[in-house]
């Protein structure tokens, strides 16, 4: 499905988007989309099968999801993966010469979730066979994530409670770090002591690039104080700093997921807080000008962005998602001045229960959507 510039919004002061917004349905019916372009090639991660104890696959592209190659297993042992609340599935990057490395929350029948990493082999012809990179802080609920930069780094984050404590608000995020492209890891370690605990069933997203390491999670201090929090590292995960960058009074577990891409103004952040989702430049550590997506919010969660090479960004959300429960996709195209150029003129239904949403920008300005 293509949408075209007719979803332009017609102010008088407002200059229409060129770029065409265009919907792609996961290969084989797969859900749980994650994409990372590098290099003209757009690389697709997805989850099939039950949502308790599934499998995953990995396809390219090098038309821009046009066509896609035959699918590639990720994991070894059949059943591996989860996708149950949507959260909690495989996140995807890419490192140093292309290689692809992936993270998931595992399944275990003795009730001690691993967190299981894998990467391409040297030839990219099949992924290893996946390891767990757990050696004492087990308690997983709500997913993890990986980050890999061109040096040859590859973090893995998750979060799960101190050893020998409970709750909530014992939860810390946890960093394993790789300085061999994924062949070996250090021991976990905790990546922020602040006593601010973390949302047990919250996702997190982590990015890596020359200037830093960057990760969104949602903290739970107190039980309430479920805000969004960035990390920052400029010792390539040496240390972190942390801030504090929306907060959401709330004594409930909000299952979100967030997003981190690059564009040529610096790293982009998206949440969501409230029912609503939001998008802003990472400045020295912290969130400048958060922007909400217009209209008037419901339920959106899952919020992506992507970038094109006129400066233009798509922020995209999904609407009406829950437990058990599919959805719909919106978005708008910001130019360069935050200013709406285009946005969707109606939600696109289609987005499956525990699935959620993928974006890239193509070379002539045009974007995606994964669903």
């Amino acid at each position: 499905m293509k949408y075209m510039r007719s979803a332009c919004l017609l102010f008088a002061a407002a200059v229409c988007s060129q770029a065409a917004v265009t919907m792609i349905r996961v290969p084989d019916g797969g859900i749980q989309p994650q994409v990372v372009e590098r290099d003209g090639i757009v690389h697709l991660l997805y989850f099939s099968g039950a949502p308790e104890k599934g499998d995953l696959f990995y396809v390219k592209s090098r038309d821009y999801g046009a066509t896609f190659s035959r699918p590639v297993p990720v994991n070894h042992t059949p059943g591996d993966a989860m996708a149950v609340g949507g959260i909690r599935g495989a996140q995807l990057a890419v490192g140093r010469n292309g290689r692809v490395h992936v993270a998931w929350n595992g399944t275990s029948p003795a009730g001690r979730l691993p967190m299981l990493y894998t990467r391409l082999n040297d030839d990219g012809s099949a992924f290893e066979p996946e390891r767990n990179l757990i050696r004492k802080a087990y308690g997983l609920d709500g997913g993890g994530s990986v980050a890999a930069d061109a040096d040859g780094d590859v973090y893995v984050f998750w979060h799960a409670p101190v050893p020998g404590r409970t709750g909530e608000q014992n939860r810390r995020v946890w960093i394993a770090k790789s300085t061999d492209d994924g062949k070996t890891f250090q021991p976990e370690r905790t990546a922020f002591d602040n006593d601010i605990g973390a949302c047990g069933c919250c996702g997190m997203k982590a990015y890596a690039d020359a200037a830093g390491v960057y990760v969104l999670f949602r903290s739970a201090d107190k039980i309430v104080n479920r805000d969004i929090w960035l990390l920052t590292s400029v010792n390539k995960g040496g240390s972190f700093q942390g801030t504090d960058v929306s907060h959401w009074n709330i004594g409930a577990c909000v299952m979100s997921s967030a997003s981190l891409v690059p564009s040529p103004n610096g790293l982009l952040a998206a949440w969501e807080t409230e029912k609503q989702t939001y998008f802003g430049r990472i400045d020295h550590g912290k969130v400048a000008a958060p922007t909400a997506a217009s209209g008037t919010p419901h339920n959106r969660k899952y919020p992506v962005l992507a970038v094109n090479s006129r400066g233009e960004t798509l922020f995209a959300w999904t609407e009406g998602m829950a437990w058990k429960k599919s959805g719909s996709v919106e978005w708008e195209v910001r130019d360069k001045m935050d200013k709406i150029a285009a946005q969707s003129a109606a939600p696109v239904a289609g987005v499956p229960a525990f699935s959620l949403i993928a974006a890239f920008a193509r070379p002539n300005g045009d974007f995606a959507i994964v669903y």
